[in-house]
C-alpha cells in the first residue's frame, strides 16, 4: 500500500505559486530611479553633515593660536592632559606643566571641546584634531601678513629707516636694519651703543639676542627704566596697535593715537582680560620685525615658544602679592583700553 510520501517523490513536483503581483517594466524602472535619488540625496546630505562639521572645527579652530597656544599642536596638549589623567601632576616639569594649563585654556575657550572629544571614537577625534588645527594654522597665517603689512607702516612713519620696510620682503628687516634692530634689541643694552650693535649682528657670546629678555617695542615709547624693569612693560602704542589689528580689525589700529593713550581703542571689546592675548601679540610681532620669512620655533638664539611661556608666566605665574598685585594693574589698564574707559595718568 503506497503512502502519501511515496507518492510525492514518485509523481512530479508540484507547481511553484508565485506570490508577486504583476507591473510594468516601466513602473519597476521609476521605482529603482526614484530609490537610486534617495540614495543620492541621502549622501548628499552626508556631505553637506560632513561639510558643515569640518567649516565648524576650522572655524572653531582659528581661536586656538590666538588665545591658547601658537606652537604647540593641539593633540600634544590633549596627550599631556591624558598623561596628568593617568598619573597625576605631582612629578610633572615645567614644561608639562604649560601644555596642561594650555588644555585648561583650551577648554575654556572652547567649552564643547572636553565633552566632544570623549564621545569620539580613535578616527573621528583625530580627524577633529586635524581641522582644529587647519583652522589655527590658517589664522595664524592671517594674523602674520596683516602685521607685516601695519608693522611695516608704522615703522616707516614712526622710526623714519634710511630704507624702507617692505612687507613683503623681510630680508632687510631684523638686526639688518637700524629701525628693526632698535626695538628688538634687549632692553638691557642701547642700540645706538655700536659695540652693542656689532655684538648683537655678529651674535657674539657677550651679546645673545634669547627668549629670557625683554625686546624694547614691548615698553611705552621703546624706553625703559633701568631701575625698574616692569615700568612701561607692554604698554607699547606697537602692542595696542597689534591686539587691534588681531582681535578687532586690521583699520581699528589705525585709530590709536599714542602710547598710553585711551583714546578711541578698542571699543567694546573685552578680551584684554585673557593673559595669552599678550603672548600672541607679542610673539608676532617679533617675528614681524625679524628677519626671517616663514614660522618657525626658533630665530638664531631665539626660541619662540619659551618666549610665549614666559608672557604667560609673567601674568600667570606672578612672584608674590606684590607682583600679582601690579599685574593685575597693567591687566586693568588694558581693560580700561578695551572697553574705551579713560585711563588716568598714574596708569600710563
Amino acid at each position: 500500500m503506497s503512502t502519501p510520501e511515496n507518492d510525492q517523490e514518485g509523481g512530479p513536483p508540484a507547481p511553484h505559486i508565485s506570490l508577486s503581483v504583476n507591473t510594468s517594466p516601466q513602473a519597476r524602472a521609476k521605482q529603482r530611479i526614484a530609490a537610486l535619488m534617495e540614495e543620492v540625496e541621502i549622501l548628499k546630505q552626508d556631505k553637506a553633515t560632513k561639510q558643515r562639521k569640518t567649516t565648524y572645527y576650522v572655524s572653531q579652530g582659528r581661536a586656538i593660536c590666538r588665545l591658547v597656544v601658537l606652537f604647540i599642536p593641539i593633540e600634544d596638549i590633549v596627550a599631556e592632559n591624558d598623561w596628568c589623567c593617568e598619573n597625576g601632576d605631582d612629578s610633572s616639569t615645567l614644561e608639562q606643566d604649560h601644555l596642561q594649563h594650555g588644555y585648561i585654556e583650551l577648554v575654556k575657550v572652547l567649552p564643547w571641546f572636553h565633552d566632544r572629544l570623549a564621545s569620539l571614537d580613535l578616527k573621528e577625534s583625530e580627524d577633529m584634531l586635524r581641522k582644529l588645527r587647519r583652522g589655527a594654522d590658517s589664522a595664524r597665517g592671517d594674523d602674520t601678513a596683516t602685521l607685516k603689512e601695519l608693522v611695516g607702516s608704522w615703522v616707516n612713519t614712526e622710526c623714519h629707516p634710511s630704507l624702507l620696510i617692505r612687507p613683503n620682503n623681510k630680508h632687510g628687516q631684523g638686526f639688518v636694519s637700524d629701525a628693526c634692530g632698535k626695538l628688538l634689541c634687549p632692553v638691557e643694552w642701547r642700540w645706538e651703543d655700536p659695540v652693542v650693535r656689532a655684538g648683537i649682528c655678529d651674535r657674539t657670546t657677550a651679546f645673545i639676542v634669547s627668549e629670557n629678555s625683554w625686546p624694547s617695542f614691548m615698553y611705552e615709547n621703546s624706553k625703559v627704566d633701568a631701575t625698574n624693569l616692569e615700568h612701561g612693560l607692554f604698554k607699547s602704542k606697537l602692542l595696542v596697535m597689534g591686539f587691534k589689528a588681531i582681535f578687532t580689525s586690521p583699520s581699528s589700529a589705525n585709530e590709536v593715537d599714542g602710547d598710553g593713550d585711551a583714546a578711541d581703542i578698542i571699543e567694546n571689546d573685552r578680551r584684554a582680560r585673557r593673559r595669552l592675548d599678550q603672548s600672541k601679540v607679542k610673539t608676532c610681532i617679533r617675528f614681524t620685525l625679524s628677519s626671517i620669512t616663514s614660522w618657525r620655533a626658533v630665530d638664531g638664539d631665539f626660541d619662540y615658544n619659551t618666549c610665549w611661556n614666559n608672557v604667560v608666566d609673567f601674568f600667570e605665574d606672578s612672584p608674590g602679592p606684590a607682583a600679582r598685585l601690579r599685574v593685575k594693574e597693567l591687566l586693568e589698564w588694558w581693560t580700561q583700553l578695551v572697553s574705551h574707559l579713560p585711563v588716568t595718568h598714574a596708569d600710563c
